[in-house]
């Protein structure tokens, strides 16, 4: 299908296409006890400042902090983080070698209750630039594995059929498994190429419920 063809339909289907068993209660994972203020972070993969996932996560951010959480942003491709070169001198759980942007964010991973990804879809995976940071995870996965924290999944991504979603629900299913993180809602934006696609669609609604039904 060429671009122009394409983005006709993405006309037609944006914001009306749900990933088959993701409703919206559903993706909310709203629970029962809403007295407990907690902290978050969020971190984006989007380097087009105003992308659809950069929005998703701006409408989930506001529903947080409208029901009293905190939450810390980390927008991954504007900042500086070095990749990780499995040097081993962190030994899972010290100072890595690299003196970058991570070490702003380390301190909040190690301490917050749910840990958020916002990114698009990049040739069936994660941006680069969240892969990054999460593969930064290694230095202190001592400080976070195991640890009963909380996550979710903001996604977009420019095709229309379900099974294009998969490898990267597949990922981040295996991550959370590793880490003994649970997941507490998926928001998956079909259809969304062109940029503010999102906005004002029923995936902007769901990005905020799902913050502020934490």
């Amino acid at each position: 299908m060429d671009r122009r063809k394409f983005i006709k339909t993405v006309g037609m289907t944006a914001g009306t296409t749900l990933f088959p068993g993701i409703g919206k209660a559903e993706a909310a994972g709203v629970p029962d006890d809403k007295t407990n203020k907690m902290k978050i972070v969020v971190l984006t993969g989007s380097p087009r400042r105003n992308g659809n996932t950069n929005h998703l996560a701006g409408q989930f951010v506001k529903g947080a902090e409208e029901a009293g959480h905190e939450v810390y942003r980390f927008d991954c491709a504007q900042r500086k983080v070095s990749p990780c070169i499995a040097c081993n001198r962190c030994g899972m759980n010290g100072p890595c070698v690299f003196r970058d942007d991570f070490e702003q964010l380390r301190p909040h991973l190690a301490s917050v209750d749910v840990v958020v990804f916002a990114t698009p879809m990049y040739y069936f995976g994660f941006s680069s630039q969240l892969k990054a940071v999460i593969d930064r995870f290694y230095a202190l996965n001592g400080q976070i594995k195991g640890r009963m924290k909380r996550a979710a999944l903001l996604m977009a991504y420019a095709d229309t059929a379900p099974e294009e979603a998969g490898p990267m629900l597949s990922h981040y299913h295996t991550l959370l498994r590793y880490l003994g993180w649970k997941d507490s809602g998926m928001v998956v934006a079909a259809g969304m190429w062109p940029e503010g696609a999102v906005n004002d669609t029923q995936y902007s609604r769901m990005a905020y419920e799902l913050g502020h039904g934490l």
